[in-house]
């Protein structure tokens, strides 16, 4: 019985590594995908971003989700269209102009979802599409909207 025991105990231990690993290798491939991509459009910081749109510089966009909207507010100067709508290129139209080279920056929570957006509508035509990898809740960009002290208003949804 002893001997049955030590055999299911470096059983459990092997599968519990080999979940260990799996589980690591899992997280791997998610904080690859966390990632925000690489790219060379121009890219401003929370602040800076704020201080364009205050002086219509800018047109700042919030690609963030409704649910996110509400638990955290919107950046002050801010349009919001959640990313993942299906007419997303026709409200940011409505937004912006029909002018492609009209200067639009993006904003998200931690800089991934922006990066991602900046380079599929620089592909699309858009000729002036700022990244602000920073985000609402800081990113190794740096701090983010929130923590920088940048007025934040209440979605109205």
């Amino acid at each position: 019985m002893a001997g049955s025991q030590a055999d299911n105990s470096t059983l459990t231990r092997r599968l519990m590594l080999l979940g260990g690993a799996a589980a690591a290798g899992g997280f791997g491939y998610w904080w690859h995908r966390r990632q925000p991509p690489a790219h060379d459009q121009p890219r401003l910081t929370a602040a800076e971003a704020f201080a364009a749109a205050r002086d219509g510089g800018i047109i700042l966009v919030d690609i963030r989700t409704p649910q996110e909207w509400r638990a955290s507010g919107v950046p002050v100067g801010s349009h919001q269209i959640d990313m993942r709508r299906g007419d997303f290129m026709a409200a940011l139209q409505a937004v912006a102009g029909p002018d492609r080279a009209v200067p639009v920056a993006l904003i998200c929570a931690r800089g991934v979802r922006s990066a991602r957006l900046t380079l599929a509508l620089a592909e699309a035509g858009f000729t002036n599409v700022i990244d602000v990898p920073e985000g609402m809740l800081g990113s190794a960009a740096g701090p983010g909207w929130i923590a920088g002290n940048l007025p934040v208003a209440r979605w109205q949804g």
